[in-house]
């Protein structure tokens, strides 16, 4: 035997002292991580104890831990956790609950489809639910309540856009709101009309609480089992950490309770959302962590501006495709310093929902003006999106260490109207994920589910062909700013935990990391790219515990 190989089963026979009988050797997977340098290596082997990484290695890693629990990987992929640096978790689980006219190829065929899920749930008092998008349908255009009315006259009916910046209204829930033509746009929002100023049924941004506040309340009942559906799917899916952007107090409370209790089904990153009554409250209550790690709330959330597909993300330009539009500032210009000195002078990061060219500027300038006055630049801020940016806007994201949280589906998504709605000079500057990753910015990748599935492997996918799922275009939307999977996977992984400043215990699967991990169907970095998105999760782990076994 080597010299050094002495020496390496010396110190790992020294590891071992400390291992209990309880730890986990799990043997014959085809492993990859990334280092906490942002490396990514391979290995077949890894040993676990307290739920957390003791070594990755080859075939003479399991010698050293012989009274360790034996798991055969059976030649499986095995990959770190998926981290979905951006989605709403309990907006997911309502959307498994209640209707979902995705897959509605018209306005009227939407309307059926609550109709019939009405009639299979007669005692509902509303009809709720969503995902449509007027783009993919045959006239393009926003739906009215009277094609509502036709099929449910007499029960409201609430159904949000896919992009959650717009809502759909029926004649009932109109005249349960009391929207009449007499009613005035909120601020950052619209009630769009037609030619006699009467209410179409559809509502921007923040017009859609007219109506939502109306909705049935949310109480602890049916957070739960939007939780337990939400939670449930995830998992499936080897998502092992979400970023839940913009939570409530009611959902603030909820989270810590069932934290406390060890009672949250994956890890959650939680921004408090900048819109709740309480805010100055949380903010004064600090940082809230446990000893699991399984809750982390150290952020707040705010909007900047709507979307694209609904026309209300915030241009420096009219769109191309409604002339006298510029979009909608959520938040008012004159309102953003006293929300950014007030989030970041109490130590929180900010991670503003910036989609058009405006908002993302206006964003820029005001975390430099905060910066220049009260500091707080090394707190991991982010801009949620950056969808739309102008081109020169770009370098000073890498300036100010303002981390780009994108969604790669979002492109693929977007890429049936996004021309059209700002033209092709402004693409240059939209979705440039390699552009970002040029200058040395981090990204954090998510999916914004239930806007767009969760499926973590749907946004691999759309980041490396920067395709469809019919692989459309052949040779990918805007091909210059697709990445390699290796930067995919980062971004999913290890930066997206960094984005959350977490980096030095998840993402990555190296001594003393949490043991979040998943086995898949087949071998990523050996498959066409193309196939990336049909990748089958076989099993999840959450601190070495099995949380979900394919059936």
């Amino acid at each position: 035997m080597s010299l050094i190989k002495r020496i390496t089963l010396l110190v790992l026979f020294a590891i071992t002292a400390s291992v209990n009988a309880k730890s986990l050797h799990i043997y014959n997977v085809k492993g990859y991580t990334f280092t906490p340098q942002r490396e990514l290596v391979t290995f077949t082997n890894m040993v676990i104890d307290s739920g957390k990484v003791v070594s990755i290695g080859d075939d003479s890693l399991g010698h050293a831990f012989p009274t360790a629990q034996q798991l055969d990987g059976e030649g499986q992929t095995l990959l770190p956790g998926l981290i979905d640096a951006h989605g709403h978790l309990l907006g997911l689980g309502a959307s498994l609950l209640f209707i979902d006219v995705r897959e509605a190829t018209s306005a009227q065929h939407a309307a059926k489809m609550a109709a019939d899920y009405y009639q299979r749930n007669p005692d509902l008092t509303w009809v709720q639910g969503g995902r449509w998008n007027q783009v993919l349908w045959p006239d393009k255009e926003f739906p009215n309540a009277a094609i509502l009315d036709e099929t449910l006259p007499n029960v409201p009916v609430w159904l949000e856009r896919i992009d959650g910046h717009a809502g759909w209204a029926n004649s009932a829930a109109l005249k349960i709101a009391g929207i009449t033509k007499e009613t005035v746009s909120p601020e950052g929002g619209k009630i769009l009309t037609d030619e006699l100023g009467n209410p179409t049924g559809i509502l921007i941004d923040t017009a859609m609480s007219l109506v939502e506040k109306h909705l049935p309340e949310q109480n602890r009942q049916l957070m739960q089992q939007q939780l337990n559906a939400a939670g449930e799917h995830l998992l499936s899916l080897g998502i092992t950490s979400m970023h839940d952007a913009g939570i409530d107090k009611r959902t603030y409370d909820f989270y810590r309770e069932l934290a406390a209790d060890g009672e949250l089904p994956l890890r959650v990153y939680a921004m408090l959302a900048a819109t709740a009554p309480e805010l100055p409250q949380m903010l004064a209550a600090g940082k809230v962590t446990t000893a699991d790690e399984m809750l982390l709330i150290r952020s707040v959330k705010a909007y900047g501006d709507g979307a694209l597909g609904s026309r209300g993300a915030a241009l420096l330009a009219a769109y191309n495709d409604d002339p006298r539009n510029k979009g909608l500032l959520v938040t008012a210009q004159d309102k953003l310093p006293g929300l950014f000195n007030q989030v970041i002078g109490s130590g929180f990061a900010l991670h503003f929902h910036a989609i058009g060219d405006r908002a993302n500027r206006l964003a820029l300038d005001q975390f430099a003006a905060t910066f220049a006055t009260i500091g707080g630049q090394e707190l991991r801020h982010r801009m949620e999106h950056a969808q739309v940016i102008a081109v020169d806007d770009i370098i000073r994201f890498k300036e100010l260490d303002i981390i780009p949280s994108m969604q790669p589906t979002h492109a693929t998504s977007d890429m049936n109207m996004a021309r059209d709605r700002i033209g092709p000079k402004r693409l240059r500057g939209a979705y440039a994920w390699r552009t970002f990753l040029k200058q040395g910015s981090i990204l954090a990748f998510g999916s914004d589910f239930p806007v767009e599935l969760a499926n973590p492997f749907y946004g691999l996918h759309a980041a490396v062909t920067r395709q469809d799922r019919n692989n459309q275009p052949v040779k990918g939307w805007i091909p210059e700013q697709a990445l390699s999977l290796t930067e995919s996977l980062r971004a999913f992984t290890i930066d997206a935990a960094y984005a959350a400043a977490q980096e030095q215990t998840i993402g990555s699967l190296t001594k003393g990391y949490w043991a979040d991990f998943i086995l898949v169907d087949k071998d990523i970095f050996a498959i066409p790219a193309e196939d990336l998105w049909t990748v089958t999760v076989n099993q999840t782990f959450i601190a070495g515990e099995k949380v979900y076994q394919r059936d």
